[in-house]
């Protein structure tokens, strides 16, 4: 089954770009660990996902490109053009020449129905090429104005239009530190909009990715780039073919759909966040090596600890540094080991006030998905634990894993878990916070007011963001 992607903005088209590349570079890399029938097999299966007719050879992406300035769009579609590995279709993109100024509501309330039928449209032929449609992947920032706000026009006509297809919205949550003094209120917004009509919100922290350049992959001075290849290596890490079953070697069909069943059992729970192990630079992989013990044993505990990142050194794969006289082997102690589950019977340290540090990372579903060398002897036992999980469901049917013993990227073990967590419930309290603090003061208010976006908006999506705030607490 197919997914189209509809890329929104800035943000979103950059990172789609990304996103597509990998997919057709691991796709089309022959595997020493698969036979050519299951490489085949595998690059079969991402093309049917991602990917459509080849046109003079070249497969074209399942996508759909949106923003209101050109200059974004011509630079991606050239880029993939010039890559001669795939390409945008040619009449896929919709651009104007004026963006939103940040500005949600001018987004939201101007663009969105300017342009509706134009942007519908393309988003209908793209959805008549594919056989059988698995639903829609929205790439879109949570924070400037026409990625959030037409990016929330855009997937509640989805929800309209295609109500029986899944809609899944990857969303960029915004630098701590941002330089857009609205960001906050377009981003409680954002959510909220996208929380009626989406069916899963897949959330990438800016800071934490910007850490992860930084610290894992060494990148000296860090572009917008780098930091979407590292959201389109996570990306790809979900989204590319795994086995449908234990011991069969036949890849999944329905990746949405099986996505949502195993992860969002509650409408009220749909924030969803990605960790994978290892991810580092070549220069460091090439002196490191891995075992599935090891692996899942910092993964279990970057989840319970909320990590968001591995810079503890694996025993059997510190980072060494060749540059030393003596070889110093690299070892940072970032995740906090002292974190466990709560005890039977005993209240977990997450349902406490929020005045109060969160500490255990409570869970509602995690997917966990293995690729690579002797998959199937992974222990996972220790995602298993019932302590792990809110006690309305059951570990059996709040955890699930995907394998495949196909390598993914250039690891040879690797791993990734899809949480519905309390990951973000402090982010999302500090983000309401903060945009509470301005609304009480009505400053720039008679910016979104002036566009159709009244005061009684922004105080449904408050509430709307209190509840969801409320709930993930009390797992």
């Amino acid at each position: 089954m197919s997914i189209v992607t509809v890329q929104l903005g800035q943000c979103g088209n950059q990172i789609g770009f990304e996103v597509f590349d990998a997919l057709f570079i691991d796709s089309h890399c022959p595997q020493r660990l698969s036979s050519k029938r299951e490489n085949e097999a595998y690059q079969a299966s991402c093309k049917e996902r991602f990917f459509s007719e080849e046109e003079n050879g070249v497969p074209i992406a399942r996508a759909v490109l949106v923003d209101m300035e050109p200059k974004v769009i011509n630079q991606t579609l050239s880029k993939a053009a010039q890559s001669g590995r795939w390409k945008y279709g040619q009449h896929s993109s919709f651009c104007q020449k004026q963006g939103s100024g940040n500005n949600w509501a001018y987004g939201y309330s101007v663009h969105g129905p300017r342009h509706e039928e134009s942007i519908r449209n393309l988003i209908q032929k793209e959805v008549e090429k594919c056989d059988s449609l698995s639903g829609f992947f929205i790439i879109m920032s949570m924070a400037g104005g026409t990625g959030s706000g037409l990016g929330a026009f855009v997937t509640q006509n989805l929800q309209d239009q295609y109500s029986n297809s899944l809609k899944m919205n990857q969303i960029i949550w915004p630098y701590g530190t941002g330089e857009v003094i609205v960001q906050n209120y377009n981003s409680i917004l954002t959510l909220s909009h996208l929380y009626r009509s989406s069916d899963a919100l897949l959330v990438h922290e800016n800071d934490a990715v910007h850490k992860i350049c930084a610290k894992l992959m060494n990148i000296k001075q860090i572009s917008f780039s780098d930091i979407n290849q590292v959201l389109a290596h996570q990306l790809g890490s979900v989204f590319q073919p795994t086995y449908s079953a234990e011991g069969s070697f036949h890849y999944r069909r329905n990746p949405l759909g099986d996505l949502m069943e195993n992860l969002v059992p509650h409408p009220e729970f749909k924030m969803l966040g990605v960790r994978n192990i290892p991810q580092m630079s070549e220069n460091s992989l090439a002196y490191s090596t891995f075992t599935w013990a090891g692996l899942l044993k910092h993964l279990r505990q970057m989840l319970i600890s909320n990590a968001k990142m591995e810079e503890d050194s694996l025993k059997e794969s510190c980072i060494t540094d060749v540059l030393e006289a003596q070889r110093t082997v690299v070892c940072e102690k970032r995740i906090d080991w002292q974190i466990r589950p709560p005890l039977p019977g005993l209240p977990s340290l997450s349902k406490m006030s929020l005045n109060k540090e969160l500490h255990f990372n409570t869970s509602i579903a995690n997917l966990l998905i293995l690729r690579g060398k002797d998959v199937h002897s992974a222990d996972l036992e220790g995602f298993k634990d019932p302590a792990l999980y809110t006690s309305w469901l059951e570990p059996v049917n709040a955890f699930n894993v995907w394998r495949t013993q196909r390598a993914f990227s250039k690891y040879e073990k690797s791993a990734a878990l899809v949480s519905n967590s309390q990951f973000l419930v402090k982010p999302l309290d500090m983000i309401v916070g903060k945009a509470w603090n301005m609304f009480a003061s009505k400053a720039y208010v008679h910016q979104y007011t002036k566009f159709g976006i009244e005061e009684e908006d922004f105080l449904d999506s408050f509430a709307l963001l209190e509840q969801v705030v409320a709930s993930y607490c009390t797992l």
